[in-house]
């Protein structure tokens, strides 16, 4: 799926804690969320590896984030 800066995250596939865990922290669209670390993310509780792996994805494919860019905190 193609996807562009104002796809909201809740539409890229995510599981619900790792939705409400970018609500909370305020990022609603792909474009707010796209200058945050992946270090930042994976301190979100409920934000781990796999949506990390998807929302990398989804940025990607927005053409905001270089598919070779930051990789999971975790790796």
């Amino acid at each position: 799926m193609k996807y562009t800066a104002s796809t909201p995250v809740a539409d890229i596939g995510l599981a619900a804690p790792a939705v409400r865990a970018l609500h909370g922290a305020g990022y609603h669209t792909l474009q707010e969320v796209a200058g945050v670390s992946a270090k930042e993310l994976a301190s979100l509780h409920g934000f781990g590896p796999n949506g990390q792996k998807k929302l990398h994805q989804a940025l990607t494919d927005a053409g905001l984030r270089d598919s070779i860019d930051a990789k999971p905190a975790s790796e």
